[in-house]
């Protein structure tokens, strides 16, 4: 019995062995599910072909040390944008052995949410080597901070898939 729920397990199968045949190598830079795509990739029997590091990096200090995040981005746009997650999924590959990565960055609440940057908003962005950053901005609500987390993982599973096409 998995610890995921079907949909997402078994989305996860399937991008393994995409991945395995296109010989694509993962990292991964999470903030607000630390660590959770890493989790779902690595349940996979496989996983060791197409992953190769994960970064959990939910303090602005660990965004600049471990995957080189721009003080300056940090302080200009916060956390939670489009600017941080973009540089992250970049440091995630200059920081690793990966030619393609996932990054997210958001507000899963119950608190820590604005008028501008509600609890729900999640910034996702996916990269390749040699390809163009794919972005995505989410507003998944005030839905309880499992199902943010849980929708974020999904979300960042389709993009991996979405960026892994040729």
């Amino acid at each position: 019995m998995s610890f995921w729920p079907e949909d997402i397990e078994e989305t996860a199968r399937g991008l393994v062995a995409d991945f395995t045949e296109k010989k694509l190598l993962i990292a991964t830079a999470e903030s607000c599910t630390a660590g959770l795509i890493a989790g779902v990739i690595t349940e996979i029997p496989g996983s060791s072909n197409v992953f190769d590091r994960g970064f959990v990096t939910y303090s602005n200090e660990a965004k600049r040390e471990m995957i080189g995040v721009a003080n300056a981005t940090l302080k200009a746009h916060g956390a939670v944008s489009r600017p941080t997650a973009l540089e992250m999924a970049q440091g995630a590959i200059g920081n690793s052995g990966a030619n393609i990565s996932i990054a997210v960055t958001g507000i899963a609440g119950p608190g820590g949410g604005t008028e501008e940057k509600p609890v729900g908003l999640v910034h996702l962005a996916a990269a390749r080597t040699g390809h163009e950053t794919l972005h995505r901005e989410m507003r998944y609500g005030d839905i309880g901070r499992n199902a943010v987390r849980l929708a974020t993982v999904r979300t960042a599973l389709e993009m991996l898939i979405e960026i892994a096409r040729d």
